[in-house]
């Protein structure tokens, strides 16, 4: 029922900017923690920001000052807007939400977009 649809990935140089989008759709009651992971060749999935319905928000420390995560409640839709990127951003990178339905509360993962950066 709950779908998570991500867009704005693709390739840009080193120092480039590219801005994520993660729409959820579905019979949504509320949506808590709303975060985007990524995931490079050979490594762990990690967390790279994440905020939450009253708006605080978390950040990997290898993102602080240049990432900056939000979000719309009235579309359901989370944003990752990154700046001066770098090569060791490259990655999928995947959209998730905890939400509730009028079901049950569960996490659900978007499908991953591909960022990639370029030196």
């Amino acid at each position: 029922q709950v779908q998570l649809v991500e867009s704005g990935g693709g390739s840009v140089q080193a120092g480039g900017s590219l801005r994520l989008s993660c729409a959820a759709s579905g019979n949504i009651f509320k949506i808590n923690l709303m975060g985007w992971f990524r995931q490079a060749p050979g490594k762990q999935r990690e967390l790279v920001a994440d905020i939450a319905d009253g708006g605080a928000t978390t950040y990997a420390d290898s993102v602080k000052g240049r990432f900056t995560i939000s979000r719309d409640n009235a579309k359901n839709t989370v944003y990752l807007q990154m700046s001066n990127l770098k090569p060791e951003d490259t990655g999928v990178y995947y959209c998730n939400a905890d939400l509730l339905t009028l079901v049950d509360e569960r996490e659900y993962w978007g499908q991953g977009t591909q960022v990639t950066v370029s030196a």
